[in-house]
């Protein structure tokens, strides 16, 4: 069985965001970028079903414009097996709907049985990739993953799903979508031979129009602003005056 994994080029979760002068987004130029976290879960998953002998082949697949070959890089250093990246110069138009249709197409090409993404990415948030590439797949699919465990002979994947309650166990017919959460694993670090290793590895380019996907803007971004300062805290001489304070102030009594 094959897996394919989606992986996204994002500025460092260690970075301070700063908002550009026009509002129009963040600043990413001279700014460190990696791969989006949630997605380096999704790849350490990946390799370690095929390490337990239930899949044959690693895919990583990347988006956007020519730096995303470094993110690649990166997911062939950690242990896959070969990358796919579909090229653009321009990262704007690359919105969940978009990336779900990229990704079903290349899914068509491919044949991968799992197709695995993170939840989410840390610089949009959005949470819909995942489950409209599932809905244009028409293929089951496991979100905000915290286990998988994969049946070879029955073709199923047991997901167990964290949810407001707890967590929900599910059972999905294979092929099937699985977007995964923070706690399903701790990704490995790529060591510096694998490093050199991933240097050879091919990673194979092709266009949106190669693969007959239309690309266009279904969202525009009207402006984008830093959350309002905190007030300075206050330091309270007596109990009482704090009791006072949330019940009056801050109204939470």
């Amino acid at each position: 069985m094959k897996i394919m994994v989606a992986v996204k080029r994002v500025v460092d979760y260690a970075v301070k965001i700063r908002v550009k002068p026009d509002k129009s987004g963040v600043e990413t130029k001279n700014v460190k970028m990696s791969m989006n976290p949630f997605c380096e879960i999704a790849l350490e998953e990946a390799l370690r079903i095929r390490e337990a002998g239930l899949a044959s082949e690693v895919v990583a697949v990347s988006m956007g414009p020519a730096q995303c070959v470094d993110t690649l890089r990166t997911g062939l250093a950690m242990g896959a097996d070969r990358a796919i990246h579909v090229e653009s110069s321009s990262a704007d138009h690359f919105y969940p709907l978009n990336v779900a249709k990229l990704l079903k197409a290349l899914v068509d090409v491919e044949k991968p049985g799992l197709l695995i993404l993170g939840k989410q990415a840390i610089d949009d948030d959005c949470n819909q990739t995942g489950q409209m590439v599932a809905g244009l797949l028409n293929w089951p699919q496991g979100t905000f993953a915290s286990k998988v465990v994969l049946d070879k002979e029955k073709k199923t994947a047991t997901v167990d799903r964290e949810v407001d309650g707890g967590i929900e166990t599910i059972c999905l017919d294979l092929p099937a979508v699985v977007t995964t959460d923070l706690r399903l694993n701790q990704p490995r670090y790529a060591t510096l031979p694998n490093i050199m290793k991933a240097k050879s590895k091919p990673i194979k380019k092709v266009s949106p129009e190669e693969l007959n996907v239309h690309i266009r803007s279904d969202l525009e971004v009207l402006e984008v602003s830093e959350p309002p300062k905190r007030k300075a805290g206050v330091i309270l001489s007596s109990v009482d005056e704090l009791i006072d304070k949330l019940k009056n102030e801050a109204r939470v009594i």
